[in-house]
């Protein structure tokens, strides 16, 4: 039997042939939709411009389509025909709110680069028009420039410092602001991030039982911000480390703050229950000094009786204590400064 190989090998290469066309063909088609998204985009990002010939008043124009590509979140195209305005019209009265719907754009479109560029922008504006009648959105948005740029807890803080420092003085400059509320609630949250930062590192120095050093931490937060929102958290291990360092009588109104404070707190039940057995010893170690006053009435025992009417609410009694006390250590600058506190706390009507 003959085979027919030339038949074989011209059939082999006109097959190879279709599917080298076939492939061509579809490399070209996906050329093509390449070439039209590429115009396409290209008709996006570099369309006209510039106002029509003949337009009465070009800065408009261009201020008005730079408005509607910022509210499309097309921040290319605004931001070109912002530019074009700030260019070519340099006495225009929209050259201010172009160079704020400049600075929209780079904050708009969220990235790191863009934040930067966007901060100098608004900074600018700031310096440039301070007085003008968007200078308070300026700083509101110069401060969320740096808000949206905070990182977690765990990072560091430069960025959520920064934020407070913008935050506060849009609230400070700005009083009537109609973004005012807004303004509040940034800065309370940015604060809370710094505060969580520095909660952390205490409460890690407490899971590390170093007291000292979680007391002094959980304390230079309440002083830096006393309405941080998880201060329940801080109450509770600032109350436990003093107990831990032999200091019960000043964590006693720590368990009380968290108990008069939140009405709801995973530390609540526990705060309690801790809070009256404090108060209790309380109670047993005031009795046994009332006793020992009568062998021995010395300035420091008077004190600490006062210290300890003064943890159960006997605030009376404390101040007649801290009299008696001061009777015994005349220049003891102390016991003068809770007296002074004291009287103040009476004459306002806190006792």
């Amino acid at each position: 039997m003959v085979v027919d190989h030339t038949c074989a090998h011209l059939t082999a290469v006109r097959s190879s042939d279709r599917l080298e066309w076939r492939g061509v063909l579809v490399q070209r088609v996906w050329a093509g939709l390449a070439l039209l998204v590429l115009a396409s985009l290209s008709a996006c990002s570099s369309g006209p411009k510039r106002p029509p010939v003949g337009t009465l008043e070009p800065d408009k124009f261009l201020w008005e389509r730079g408005t509607e590509e910022l509210n499309k979140k097309h921040w290319l195209t605004a931001r070109e025909y912002f530019r074009q305005l700030m260019d070519s019209y340099p006495q225009s009265t929209y050259r201010a709110d172009a160079k704020l719907g400049l600075a929209d754009t780079y904050l708009g479109e969220g990235s790191a680069e863009g934040n930067v560029l966007a901060i100098n922008e608004y900074r600018e504006f700031l310096s440039y028009y301070p007085t003008h009648e968007r200078a308070n959105y300026a700083q509101y948005k110069l401060g969320m420039s740096h808000f949206y740029q905070m990182h977690g807890p765990e990072r560091d803080q430069t960025e959520t410092k920064d934020a407070i420092k913008e935050l506060a003085t849009f609230l400070a400059n700005y009083p009537r602001s109609e973004m005012l509320a807004e303004g509040q609630a940034r800065l309370r949250d940015a604060r809370d991030r710094l505060s969580q930062s520095e909660y952390r590192v205490g409460y890690f120095y407490w899971r590390s039982r170093w007291y000292p050093g979680a007391i002094d931490r959980f304390k230079a937060i309440l002083a830096n911000d006393p309405d941080f929102s998880n201060r329940d958290a801080l109450f509770f291990h600032l109350a436990d480390s003093l107990v831990k360092i032999q200091r019960p009588a000043e964590a006693l109104p720590f368990y009380e703050r968290l108990i008069k404070e939140f009405e709801t707190s995973q530390y609540l039940a526990e705060a309690t229950k801790r809070a009256e057995a404090l108060k209790a010893d309380a109670a047993t170690t005031r009795e046994a000094l009332i006793r020992q006053l009568s062998a021995s009435d010395d300035a420091s025992s008077r004190a600490l009786l006062a210290t300890i009417d003064l943890h159960l609410g006997l605030h009376q009694e404390a101040l007649e204590g801290f009299r008696a006390a001061l009777v015994r250590a005349p220049d003891d600058d102390t016991l003068k400064d809770a007296i002074r506190k004291l009287e103040a706390a009476r004459r306002s009507g806190g006792f």
